[in-house]
């Protein structure tokens, strides 16, 4: 199709070409101002010479015309950016999500993005659309969550072999935001919310154990030694009464009372026992109080 450039003339376009030459001339110098066109350092021009491709971009700065048989094209090569309308759409796991994305392209190739296809912009635009479908239907929901990037790069490199041809090179995609349903959003944290409940559990039943561990590492070293556990006691009372309590709860051992224990024992009276009373005497209380009992 580009090769139709190189094809000669007819006869009637090189009867119009030469009429349109002499009417330039003709009307020259009010003509130049019509047939001389300016483009500036970002874009270039296709000319089109009786339908026929005239030559290649033409560009920056200034170029000529014929009058009534010459049409030109200008062509932006800076980066165009645009976003993808948000697409609501089935996950791989059948979840039910809402995906948008912005996309960055450019023209590399002026004469293939007009040439090649109607309207490079639309195209690129639909298609974006299309494969971001395509990609998001083939993830579950915990890839299109966690991979974003790596879904953006794949999406990049599917829309760049798809536009090569227009001309139109795709530099980047990102994706912007995956929406949920609310009550997806509601199970999510809930499951989320347990899952943290979980792990603070364990955690705490870790430290448990761990704190266990060294309060028994601690009573063998004070087991082993008597004096130990009462300078324990007298830290314990000490850092308590740092904190200006009115009232002191200090646990006293048994252990130091046990000598004196043993010594005074012997001289103090055991209290006498009750007296206990017959089986006679108790059945005859019965009888006379029966709805009485006596312990």
């Amino acid at each position: 199709m580009i090769a139709a450039e190189n094809e000669p003339l007819g006869c009637m376009e090189l009867i119009v070409t030469t009429l349109s030459v002499l009417f330039f001339i003709l009307t020259c110098p009010i003509s130049v101002f019509f047939c001389l066109k300016i483009v500036a350092e970002y874009e270039r021009a296709i000319i089109f010479r009786l339908g026929r491709l005239c030559g290649g971009p033409r560009g920056p700065g200034m170029f000529f015309v014929l009058p009534c048989i010459d049409q030109y094209r200008k062509v932006d090569l800076r980066t165009v950016t645009f976003n993808v309308p948000q697409q609501e759409m089935l996950t791989k796991d059948s979840v039910t999500v809402t995906v948008d994305a912005v996309v960055y392209y450019r023209i590399h190739d002026p004469l293939f993005a007009i040439v090649r296809v109607e309207d490079y912009s639309t195209s690129t635009r639909l298609l974006a659309a299309t494969t971001l479908r395509n990609i998001v239907g083939t993830r579950n929901l915990t890839e299109l969550l966690t991979e974003r990037e790596t879904l953006a790069h794949n999406m990049q490199l599917t829309l760049d072999e798809a536009t090569e041809p227009w001309g139109v090179m795709v530099e980047r995609v990102e994706i912007k935001d995956v929406s949920l349903p609310a009550s997806m959003q509601r199970a999510m944290a809930a499951e989320a919310e347990a899952s943290r409940d979980a792990r603070a559990k364990v955690i705490a039943a870790e430290g448990e154990k761990k704190s266990a561990t060294a309060l028994k590492e601690a009573s063998d070293v004070i087991s082993s030694s008597p004096s130990a556990l009462q300078l324990r006691y007298l830290q314990t009372l000490s850092s308590i009464s740092a904190e200006k309590n009115s009232t002191i709860v200090f646990p006293l051992p048994m252990e130091l009372l046990t000598p004196y224990l043993a010594k005074y024992m012997p001289i103090v009276p055991l209290p006498p026992k009750p007296p206990q009373l017959s089986s006679d005497l108790l059945n005859e209380q019965h009888a006379t109080y029966p709805q009485q009992t006596i312990l």
